[in-house]
């Protein structure tokens, strides 16, 4: 594990090094680099991978100023440049983290060769803005354990962790969550609007959704394929979290999009 002073902001991040593709893995909102611990250790041994906790989240750095796309977008890029990584890279991101890889993608075509987009957050439907603000004032005002207590058994279910022994770890790593940032974060969503950047964006595209994901269900995820030019669009056995419900899945999902890749 590494911190970076990148764009202004101190980033906490973890690469595997490889001679195969470059994936760069952008978790959920309220996730860490942990998020993708399962998709690494289930990609193949010789794509390298980077994964790094988004400002005001896990153990990076919490600034005052709230978040923007474009910020989260900018501390991308800036990372890339500090880790000289000049290569195209595999750009993954899941919700709020894929809509930073959307936005990415559409500001930084030359540096994205592949996108592969989990059910992405692309904006809050006006009328479901009011009650989104309203938890996230909550949220700042009591702190994470209610919201986590309330939402952790429908999010994470009991099934996607059989033979596994982190489901407590995810728990923890929830309430361990900023509730400032965190509350910064559904502000953000509330005034993001990503419709411009899914007409730009030039990368084969694979936009995923869970079969099971309450929170953005196939039905809500389609259309955003259909709004990127020739993307494709699956459907996995997850809830909305799918690198933590579903690393394996995932994991290749990325491969079979990427493949066949040219390192040149």
């Amino acid at each position: 594990m590494s911190w970076i002073d990148a764009d202004g902001v101190m980033l906490r991040y973890r690469w595997r090094a490889g001679d195969g593709p470059i994936v760069v893995l952008l978790h959920e909102m309220g996730g860490c680099l942990e998020s993708w611990d399962g998709v690494i250790a289930a990609l193949p041994d010789d794509y390298a991978c980077l994964a790094y906790d988004a400002r005001g989240a896990g153990l990076s750095e919490k600034p005052a100023a709230p978040p923007s796309v474009e910020t989260l977008s900018a501390d991308l890029a800036a990372l890339l440049d500090a880790l000289d990584i000049r290569r195209p890279i595999v750009l993954a991101g899941c919700a709020v983290g894929a809509a930073v890889a959307i936005r990415f993608a559409a500001n930084h075509p030359a540096r994205v060769s592949h996108l592969v987009l989990l059910a992405p957050a692309t904006g809050i439907a006006p009328d479901r803005r009011p009650a989104l603000l309203d938890l996230a004032d909550a949220v700042e005002r009591d702190g994470m354990r209610a919201r986590i207590e309330l939402r952790f058994d429908h999010s994470y279910p009991q099934r996607y962790f059989e033979g596994r022994s982190d489901r407590e770890a995810v728990r923890a790593r929830l309430l361990q969550n900023d509730p400032h940032s965190y509350a910064a974060t559904y502000r953000m969503l509330c005034a993001m609007d990503l419709g411009d950047a899914l007409a730009r964006i030039a990368a084969p595209t694979l936009v995923i959704a869970g079969a099971h994901d309450g929170t953005r269900p196939p039905a809500l995820v389609e259309p955003i394929a259909t709004a990127i030019a020739d993307a494709r669009f699956a459907v996995i056995d997850s809830g909305h979290a799918m690198p933590i419900l579903a690393p394996r899945a995932v994991a290749d999902a990325i491969a079979r999009h990427v493949a066949p890749f040219s390192v040149a």
